[in-house]
């Protein structure tokens, strides 16, 4: 539909409303920059910066699980435009890292207006952005108040500590004479998907002001840090991997990854990477070498190339240590500049707490049975590698010379004329240039567990059991790839929970039988088991029932992060093998 007569007719966005003024304990993980603004064309344009909005999604505090959302918000009223508005539907980074595919819809956008308007998130030439003023209204109980209605929750609810806000900024913007809603991540994947062509229309409004708008000053939830250009424009893969969210947390929330950049496993092959960027060619005359160094060894990922404005993400793949510890991880670059140079690393052991000796007398009253965590997939991830190859085009170059000539039989006596000719002394040179293509590459995974009465137990029969009774557990992994081995680990980790322990005070940390692309495991040896068998004990006070083992694949690894499943499995629990005791007297 061409909406090329338009006319600009929006107002500037209120700053912030003296009535949000009321905090609900929020801090805002939450930074930005950006500014200026290219002019576009009556095609291709940004028609204002009221313009915009953000995508608010609420997710599990912990797990990073969303529960409620997203939703868009924006103070403008779109109702003349947003019914043939195109869309790609209501998508958070979160559900893109985890490999939703980006889906153009070409109408429907739906959207709230807030009664208390909302700042800026998206910096112009004229009006810049306000972090300050960003991070008051979203964490204040106004926002909660908004978000929370809209979510179906209640506002103390959400602000308990359990639950925290992924913010993305949205801009609107008409692209070849139509309207279009999108996010950062959603422009990145779609200028991807159109091979620059909405970068190169909007190469500041897009690649700079939209890119900028939001990032995070710290890791949260799994994502990193961002600490490249305030100012400059921005590259795809940064927009897709690192920016366009802020993350609003409420007091008594744990912190996640805030503490740490990342966690890994002990005696674990894992991929630490960053992105590095350039404002010039980086070719194979003098390729980029990255350096990673940890723990007094360093790791290089040599001959990288990429374009002019160029990014990719470079990284190391490495073993980490056979005990627990921190490790500081400093990241340097001989070309270019880097989205990260350090990253704290937390080396944990998580075979250090396995369920305690079950006896006969334990009991658990008031058990109530808890929930399944809500455990965020990442089963599919992208990333990509640039080459560069030589492209000739030999031109010839001219050397002019005058070579002076001798009399000839022709000149007359008194002859004055210089006598001579041009000379070409050109040669042929090679006057071609690098050309670049990007690699790209992949990675998913796939997991199933299954878990089943012991065969010692006595009386089960099919999938129900007695409490008291073990339970075996089996777990299988792919991990599908085309990558390099170096781009990639095995499946190499798969941890199990239990709901006598609400699934979080203990677990076990299960034995990987069969490594590799497609591993399996199983459960530990048991120490109290009298036959040492692989067996978890049920607890005998168990009630009836379901009882159902909560499982975690992952240690995976690719450039682009990890990848991970989560599982469950249940049995059915009837009757406890006390009711398989029959004492009498002797005689």
């Amino acid at each position: 539909m061409k909406r090329s007569y338009i006319a600009v007719f929006l107002f500037i966005f209120m700053l912030f409303s003296s009535t949000l003024t009321t905090f609900a304990e929020g801090s805002g993980n939450v930074d930005g920059g950006g500014g200026g603004l290219n002019h576009g064309t009556q095609s291709c344009n940004w028609p204002g910066d009221a313009y915009q909005g953000v995508r608010v999604t609420v997710v599990d505090a912990q797990s990073g699980g969303i529960v409620a959302g997203p939703m868009d918000f924006t103070n403008k009223n779109l109702s003349a435009v947003a019914g043939d508005m195109f869309h790609f539907g209501k998508v958070s980074k979160m559900q893109y890292r985890n490999g939703s595919a980006l889906t153009l819809q070409p109408s429907g956008y739906t959207y709230y207006v807030p009664d208390n308007s909302m700042p800026r998130l998206i910096s112009s030439n004229s009006n810049k952005a306000s972090i300050e003023q960003i991070k008051r209204y979203f964490c204040s109980e106004g926002a909660a108040s908004m978000v929370a209605a809209k979510a179906g929750m209640n506002v103390a609810t959400l602000t308990n500590g359990s639950y925290k806000l992924v913010i993305e900024p949205v801009i609107y913007l008409i692209y070849n004479d139509l309207y279009y809603a999108m996010t950062t991540t959603e422009a990145g994947l779609y200028n991807r998907m159109l091979g620059g062509d909405l970068g190169a229309h909007f190469p500041t409004v897009v690649m700079k002001n939209l890119a900028l708008a939001l990032f995070l000053e710290k890791a949260d939830l799994g994502f990193s840090a961002y600490t490249g250009s305030r100012t400059t424009a921005r590259d795809t893969e940064e927009m897709v991997q690192l920016l366009g969210i802020g993350i609003i947390s409420y007091k008594g929330a744990p912190p996640t990854e805030a503490e740490y950049d990342a966690v890994y496993r002990i005696d674990t092959d894992v991929i630490t990477s960053t992105t590095l960027s350039t404002t010039d060619e980086i070719n194979n005359d003098e390729p980029a070498t990255v350096t990673f160094s940890m723990g007094g060894s360093s790791y290089q990922m040599t001959d990288v190339v990429m374009p002019e404005n160029g990014s990719q993400l470079v990284w190391a793949k490495w073993h980490t240590p056979s005990q627990p510890c921190e490790i500081t991880i400093h990241i340097s670059a001989d070309q270019g500049s880097l989205a990260t140079t350090t990253i704290r690393a937390n080396v944990v052991d998580l075979n250090e707490n396995p369920p305690p000796d079950p006896m006969a007398d334990d009991r658990c009253d008031g058990y109530s049975r808890p929930s399944l965590p809500a455990g965020q997939d990442v089963t599919g991830l992208s990333w990509g590698v640039w080459r560069c190859w030589w492209h000739a085009k030999w031109m010839w170059v001219p050397d002019w010379e005058w070579e002076d000539g001798d009399h000839d039989a022709g000149c007359p006596a008194d002859c004055t004329s210089d006598h001579g000719e041009w000379v070409d002394y050109g040669e042929w040179k090679d006057k071609g240039w690098y050309e670049y293509a990007r690699d790209g590459y992949s990675a998913s995974l796939s997991a199933s567990m299954q878990i089943s009465p012991d065969e010692k137990n006595p009386t089960a029969s099919g999938r129900t059991m007695k409490s008291g009774y073990g339970i075996n557990m089996e777990a299988s992994a792919r991990m599908f790839s085309g990558a390099p081995s170096d781009h990639i680990t095995q499946v190499q980790t798969c941890v199990a929970y239990f709901p006598e322990f609400q699934y979080t005070d203990y677990w076990r940390l299960l034995e990987r039988t069969s490594p590799g692309y497609q591993a399996g495991f199983q459960f530990r040896a048991n120490e109290y088991s009298t036959y040492h068998r692989r067996t978890h004990f049920s607890p005998v006070w168990f009630p009836d029932g379901d009882y159902t083992v909560y499982a975690q694949v992952m240690d995976a690894w690719t450039p682009a992060g990890m990848l991970k499943v989560h599982l469950h499995d249940a049995l059915t629990v009837q009757d406890n093998l006390f009711s398989d005791w029959h004492v009498r007297p002797l005689n």
